[in-house]
């Protein structure tokens, strides 16, 4: 049954990357507003979702040190790509390709608490690890958009896009295994995963998604950045 449920949770981001590849080829404009909105709805998704949750262990060291590791973490991996492509022109399309592969990244880091908290949940009781696989479901969607908007952008092939979604989706179910074999060494551990993805995630948003998207059309950027935030508040209130 847990494995039932963190893969169904998981599957929900190639979900969310198929409905933006069913879009098409959007004008540049409309790129913008998807580009900023993505990093939206990561920005709700550190502030309402992350950063909360790591918070409720009330172990502020722990936190600090996740965060701390996880900008460490994303501005190596960027150094580390930026270093496969030194070799050819930095255009914008590199860049969006690196981005896509960034942002993927750090939503794989999500993932694997994620699956951890549908297990915890699951050994306290059948029905709050139902609840929490939905809930994680439901906000996994956002995820794969945001995964599979800067690729799309990048002119990267669509099939290879819906590729690393599927890959991303098996650290959900990964998650939960680890959760399952060692419950009360994931618990006390949780608030570092947690602060760990949210530090990878903030970094991606504010050095590299925000400024690409805002880089030719700020005013739809402000706009989809608006809206990718807004989206997630409902989203989570729903919930």
């Amino acid at each position: 049954m847990l494995l039932y449920l963190s893969t169904i949770a998981g599957l929900a981001t190639p979900i969310g990357c198929l409905i933006v590849l069913l879009l098409g080829q959007p004008s540049e404009k409309l790129f913008a507003s998807l580009l900023a909105g993505a990093g939206g709805v990561m920005l709700a998704v550190i502030s309402l979702d992350l950063i909360p949750a790591a918070l409720s262990y009330h172990l502020p060291l722990q936190f600090l040190l996740g965060f701390f590791l996880g900008i460490i973490f994303m501005s190596l991996s960027e150094k580390m790509l930026q270093h496969r492509y030194q070799g050819s022109r930095t255009n914008r399309r590199t860049r969006l390709k690196m981005v896509g592969l960034l942002i993927a990244s750090g939503i794989a880091l999500h993932d694997i608490p994620e699956g951890m908290a549908i297990a915890v949940g699951q050994e306290a009781t059948g029905q709050l690890g139902m609840i929490i696989a939905v809930g994680i479901t439901l906000h996994n969607l956002p995820e794969g958009m945001a995964t599979a908007t800067p690729l799309l952008m990048a002119g990267i092939r669509k099939t290879k896009i819906l590729a690393l979604n599927l890959a991303i989706a098996f650290f959900t179910p990964l998650g939960a295994i680890l959760g399952k074999l060692a419950i009360d060494l994931v618990h006390n551990s949780l608030c570092l995963l947690l602060s760990l993805a949210a530090g990878a995630m903030t970094f991606l948003v504010l050095t590299e998604l925000i400024p690409l998207a805002k880089e030719n059309h700020p005013r739809q950027a402000l706009m989809g950045g608006l809206c990718g935030y807004i989206f997630f508040v409902f989203l989570s209130l729903f919930l």
